[in-house]
């Protein structure tokens, strides 16, 4: 087998990149005519991707963001990385909108939960609780019937 080549980004690349994203989080947040200063944060982590939703206290949806909308394809929407970049675009949006506080809502078993949570905590937000909100089966279901030969 030969020499695998490591593909390495030059700065012009990674700045195209992160301005193609903030161009996309542009686009998608619409003005609201009142100022929100605190949201819910959801993150839904599952084996096969990452989905990050912001809402207010009513509950209604203000901006979303998953793996798959950022641009990751197959296997790699579930990993650690790409749920970081979705709490990167996700911040964006927080700080464009202008919310300070947030409460974080996590759910699922993927492995994208704590690098989503160490993002969000990372870009200044003002992180008032977290909380797991995973179900977890307490008796589970009812057993099969036992088989008569």
């Amino acid at each position: 087998m030969g020499k695998k080549r490591i593909i390495t980004k030059t700065k012009e690349e990674l700045f195209e990149e992160k301005e193609r994203v903030e161009a996309k989080v542009k686009k998608e947040i619409k003005k609201t005519s009142q100022k929100i200063k605190e949201g819910n944060i959801y993150i839904s982590s599952s084996y096969n991707n990452t989905i990050i939703t912001l809402t207010d206290f009513n509950g209604n949806v203000l901006h979303w963001a998953s793996a798959g909308s950022i641009g990751f394809k197959g296997t790699k929407k579930a990993t650690p990385f790409a749920a970081s970049k979705v709490a990167e675009a996700m911040s964006a949006a927080i700080k464009k909108i202008g919310i300070e506080k947030i409460v974080i809502f996590v759910k699922g078993v993927g492995s994208g939960r704590e690098s989503a949570i160490r993002s969000l905590a990372a870009r200044g937000l003002d992180v008032i609780s977290i909380t797991d909100v995973t179900p977890v089966p307490h008796n589970g279901c009812r057993p099969h019937k036992v088989r008569r030969v």
